[in-house]
């Protein structure tokens, strides 16, 4: 069984940062990380293959979000510049999903999510 913890949401500014985190018990899977903003389905924001150099990102962050996985912690980031008021969302991480060339399904195994705030 794969379990994902995460942590590192909160509340900031428009322009801020945030890291997001997720601990993962195993590695070697597709990670990924989705976003479900109140009343709506999770949607893709970054994804990418655990030994990959190829990441994969919604055009919505292109630029501003950047995904990255440190093997030896098994831990995935998402790190996120320039935040909106748009990007306002609970985060989730994933695992064991598919992706493409250019965008990531999910897989069965999830975080617990991260609200992620942009107000001023």
């Amino acid at each position: 069984q794969l379990r994902l913890v995460e942590s590192g949401g909160g509340l900031v500014q428009p322009g801020g940062s945030l890291r997001l985190s997720c601990a993962a018990s195993k590695s070697g899977y597709v990670m990924g990380w989705f976003r479900q903003f109140p009343g709506e389905e999770r949607e893709f924001v970054a994804g990418m293959l655990w030994s990959d150099a190829n990441p994969r990102y919604t055009d919505s962050v292109k630029g501003r979000f950047t995904i990255s996985i440190d093997n030896a912690k098994r831990m995935v980031y998402l790190q996120m510049n320039s935040l909106e008021p748009e990007d306002t969302a609970a985060y989730y991480c994933n695992a064991a999903g598919y992706c493409s060339d250019y965008v990531c399904l999910p897989g069965p195994y999830w975080g617990q999510g991260a609200q992620v705030t942009v107000s001023s």
